[in-house]
């Protein structure tokens, strides 16, 4: 029999034969359920980060993991040259589920953004009427929509576009929660086709707009006839504590896009969903994907969405978030450290006062996984805490304990 190889072994593997493009915890990961999640020796931990909320529904649902067994058993992949049994259905489930007309379906949130971004365009050249070439799409500063060469051409982070130029022009940028920027754009140049935003940005640590902002740029984008485009990859399908962020202004965009935990984890599947007029502009040919639609990740979505829906899991999410917020907002007022957390649902994130220790947010990252808790910086001084929707209050309260009493060590440094 082989040997099982420990954490040690299996980081060294990674850091030999892989590609350095990620700086992860020192925790090997082997094995998951619910809000929890093993490492090779056995040890067990908190999962305060949902693989970045893909695994919104807990890790190896069953539900969701016996769907994906038995579709895998009948037919996994056809590509889309020939219809397939399960497509339709999941097309027909997930537009009444989110109220639009029809879904372009692909595999990742960076495959949707950029679907997303190419029906724009092509929707205002051929609808409209804006000179081939010449439009633009608005979007926001510290933004993070996903990795390709076109997407990081609008980023602003240096890590994400050093180097990687030459980079797509059409984008413009300006500062996010401000309408007035958008206004302003809107108001001098009639070549915008579409506005991009993420109605909380999560890379950047949760942050979350003013109340009303969503509602406010989207009655400048219907004022302008430009597409509202909202990228809901991280904060869609329950996380926030409403099947969309979206949901709390309640505005419908014009383009939705979503990924994530769109199959629970189990899966990579994403969607771009608009209504009809724009989205026929594509035609036979001009977009596509040989994975996007599959049966598998069609059959996968389907449970993964009745698992929402069935567990009431952005009500949880809701009602748990506001606990995680009041305790840590209690928290924070005797603390150095801490100095505030924020979030809707449970998406949340505690910004820490790193002034005399700049690794600190990682340091603390690295206590809680001692102390059971798995959670990650973001931004130097962000630690971000999105558990899986599944959590219950026990357990919340469980953790809650864990990240105050691990900060608590550090106030005397």
């Amino acid at each position: 029999m082989e040997s099982k190889l420990s954490s040690l072994h299996l980081m060294e593997l990674e850091n030999q034969y892989g590609a350095h493009n990620y700086h992860p915890l020192p925790v090997v990961l082997e094995k998951g359920e619910g809000v929890y999640v093993w490492d090779v020796e056995g040890k067990k931990y908190y999962d305060f980060l949902s693989a970045y909320s893909a695994v919104n529904q807990g890790h190896c649902h069953p539900k969701i993991i016996n769907t994906l067994i038995e579709q895998a058993k009948k037919l996994t992949l056809t590509s889309r040259a020939f219809y397939n049994s399960e497509l339709g259905k999941y097309e027909e489930f997930i537009t009444k589920y989110f109220g639009f007309e029809k879904v372009l379906p692909m595999n990742t949130g960076a495959e949707a953004v950029e679907t997303a971004l190419k029906l724009c365009r092509k929707w205002g050249y051929e609808k409209k009427g804006i000179k081939e070439d010449q439009a633009h799409i608005i979007v926001c500063e510290n933004n993070f929509h996903g990795r390709t060469t076109t997407i990081v051409s609008f980023s602003v982070d240096a890590d994400a576009y050093t180097h990687y130029g030459p980079f797509t022009p059409g984008f413009i940028k300006i500062p996010y929660n401000d309408v007035h920027a958008l206004q302003s754009v809107l108001e001098q140049n009639s070549n915008i086709a579409g506005f991009l935003v993420e109605p909380i940005q999560g890379e950047a640590g949760a942050y979350v707009p003013d109340d009303g902002y969503l509602k406010a740029c989207y009655d400048l984008c219907k004022e302008k006839n430009v597409l509202f485009i909202a990228d809901e990859v991280q904060t869609g399908i329950a996380r926030t504590g409403k099947l969309l962020a979206c949901n709390y202004d309640e505005v419908q965009p014009d383009i939705l896009i979503l990924g994530k935990a769109l199959s629970g984890g189990a899966y990579p599947v994403s969607a771009v969903l608009s209504n009809s007029e724009i989205m026929d502009v594509i035609k036979p040919g001009q977009h596509g994907s040989t994975f996007g639609g599959n049966p598998l990740a069609a059959a996968i979505a389907i449970a993964a969405l009745k698992v929402i829906e069935e567990e009431n899991l952005a009500s949880n999410a809701y009602e748990l978030g506001k606990i995680f917020r009041d305790e840590l907002t209690k928290f924070c007022k005797d603390s150095k450290i801490a100095e505030f957390v924020r979030g809707k649902g449970l998406l949340n994130a505690l910004v820490i006062n790193n002034s005399t220790y700049k690794n600190l947010a990682w340091e603390i990252c690295l206590k809680l996984k001692e102390n059971g808790l798995l959670a990650k910086p973001t931004h130097t001084n962000i630690i971000r805490f999105a558990p899986p929707l599944v959590i219950n209050e026990n357990q919340l309260q469980e953790c809650l304990e864990i990240i105050k009493t691990t900060i608590r060590k550090f106030e005397t440094i």
